[in-house]
């Protein structure tokens, strides 16, 4: 079994996806969460490659978020699309950065997902309020690689 398979438990991710479904529900931004065992680069280099791999540079509003885990490194990136980084302040994903660190620290690595999960939900919506006609562009199952 893959470290990034021991990380979380089914019931874990399962908690994190419903936390991806309920940010969304506020927010036409597109949120997805990436583990994987280790990066033998720069963690924000990975997360944009994952970013883009993932296809969360094709949304509409250019308003994806990717929260980027590499286990053994024991690091993480938030990162959000252009559509969203030329519309929020400079240091917009600091409050959402913390609210994982706390938890983390503390081993709560999928309530440590869940908060930053919820949080930038909350950030977007601000922004990129829900629409009508939304619609979920992007899978909210974790991925991993």
């Amino acid at each position: 079994m893959s470290k990034e398979e021991e990380f979380l438990t089914k019931e874990e991710e399962q908690e994190i996806v419903d936390a991806i479904c309920n940010a969304e529900k506020n927010t036409s931004g597109e949120i997805r969460v990436h583990i994987e065992n280790t990066t033998s680069i720069d963690a924000y280099d990975r997360a944009i490659e994952v970013f883009h791999q993932l296809g969360m540079d094709k949304t509409e509003l250019k308003n994806g978020v990717l929260l980027y885990l590499a286990v053994k490194n024991k690091t993480f990136v938030v990162c959000g699309d252009e559509g969203i980084n030329d519309v929020v302040p400079e240091d917009f994903w600091d409050s959402t950065r913390d609210v994982m660190v706390t938890q983390f620290k503390q081993g709560n690595y999928k309530q440590g997902l869940i908060n930053g999960i919820l949080k930038a939900g909350e950030q977007l919506k601000n922004y990129f309020p829900h629409q009508g006609n939304d619609i979920n562009e992007l899978s909210n199952e974790i991925s991993k690689g």
